[in-house]
């Protein structure tokens, strides 16, 4: 009796005198050969308690219910009683995936509530940056990788120059001013302007080793009518040395005409709130850089010619790379003695991919007896296109590396077994 009761409380049936008649006669749903269960039910209600009622107990009050036999095939086919219990969800598997929600909610809060304790974990050091003080300056942080150090042990000048320019443009992005183009506002984009350098004074303080955290810090000021200039302070994020300085000044170009352009008014309107008046990080150097020749020079290098890689989304030679062309004719003996420590450039063409270049380089003064005496040596540089057109003028200044510095691989002492 519990179990008929418990199938009439969800499958009633129309009369309570069907559930006794199962021991005297046929059912009246059945089909010809009496098979009951390999028959789908009906979408009337009728259809649904005979279902029901052929689901239940074989036996009911003791009374045995003749139902008919089937053959194997039939009984292979026939799917399990459907019954209340087993149309139940899964709890075990809902409860799983709670727990696994909570879990992961709880490990995000931890690692937020480390943050203010722990200064020198590397959280996030790939996020976007933020804007500080009064909306000026932008400041984001940079994980020093190992494949940005070189036989020194330390980031490369080229390295430490992408870093600035990351943060150029993220600080535009960030601002929420940037276009379609390569740090371009949405008013430059609509009149085909895009930013070049014209520029750069770097001084190099102290280089970070793989595995540091340094801060960029930088923000934007006005430089004369038609120029914008671009300062940056790297620091140690953990001691807050500073590492590096850097000012540059920017100027427009219609990137289809590929010439210089005043600042359209809209534009100036876009970008005015965010100059920070001030002074240049960098004091400028009033020095005329002189323009190098075949008999002035002391090494030359022919036949550099940009890559594909080489090229920005403006489809000309990024600034950076220009740093590691300058370089190429300096002589291996200086550079495994001598170290970067100040760079002046000025850019005065771009640069193609269809373009031949060579490099030559001038000692300014006697760098091997400015070394024995702990001096600094400066040397002139030259970047030009073969056929004659200059690329970029500049000057660097070196300091002989620290004693403890390893100049070449080959003096990597071996480890102890």
């Amino acid at each position: 009796m519990v179990a008929a009761a418990a199938t009439s409380a969800f499958f009633p049936a129309t009369t309570s005198s069907s559930s006794s008649s199962y021991s005297s006669k046929k059912p009246e749903n059945l089909d010809t050969r009496g098979i009951s269960l390999s028959k789908k039910p009906s979408s009337s209600s009728g259809g649904l308690k005979v279902k029901a009622n052929a689901q239940a107990s074989p036996k009911i009050n003791g009374t045995t219910v003749n139902f008919p036999q089937s053959t194997d095939d039939e009984a292979v086919t026939t799917p399990p009683p459907r019954t209340f219990i087993n149309q139940l969800p899964d709890w075990s598997v809902l409860l799983t995936a709670i727990t696994a929600m909570f879990l992961a909610a709880e490990k995000q809060w931890t690692l937020l509530d480390w943050k203010p304790r722990r200064p020198d974990m590397l959280v996030d050091p790939f996020g976007l940056g933020r804007i500080v003080q009064d909306g000026f300056v932008f400041t984001q942080n940079f994980s020093i990788r190992s494949y940005e150090i070189g036989a020194d042990r330390t980031a490369s000048i080229e390295s430490l120059m992408n870093h600035l320019q990351e943060t150029a443009l993220n600080h535009v992005k960030v601002a929420g001013l940037l276009g379609d183009g390569f740090g371009s506002t949405p008013e430059m984009s609509s009149r085909d302007l895009i930013w070049v350098v014209t520029k750069m004074q770097v001084l190099v303080d102290r280089y970070p080793s793989w595995g540091d955290v340094v801060q960029v810090d930088t923000w934007v000021s006005s430089s004369g009518k038609n120029g914008m200039r671009r300062d940056w302070l790297v620091r140690d994020s953990n001691t807050g040395e500073t590492l590096a300085r850097a000012s540059s000044v920017w100027v427009m170009m219609n990137k289809i005409t590929r010439r210089l352009s005043k600042i359209p008014e809209e534009v100036r309107r876009e970008i005015t709130p965010y100059f920070r008046e001030c002074a240049p990080i960098v004091e400028e150097d009033g020095r005329k850089l002189p323009k190098l020749v075949d008999g002035t020079a002391n090494y030359v290098r022919s036949g550099l010619t940009p890559r594909w890689n080489d090229l920005d989304i403006n489809q000309h030679v990024n600034n950076v790379k220009y740093i590691g062309w300058i370089l190429e004719s300096a002589p291996l003996s200086f550079l495994e003695n001598h170290e970067l420590s100040g760079m002046i450039l000025e850019y005065r063409k771009e640069c193609g991919i269809d373009n031949v270049l060579q490099s030559l380089t001038a000692l300014c003064n006697d760098a091997t007896g400015l070394a024995q005496d702990g001096g600094k040596v400066e040397c002139a540089h030259l970047l030009r296109l073969e056929n004659g057109p200059e690329i970029i003028r500049g000057r660097t200044t070196w300091r002989p590396k620290h004693a403890n510095n390893l100049g070449t691989l080959d003096q990597i002492p071996a480890e102890n077994n």
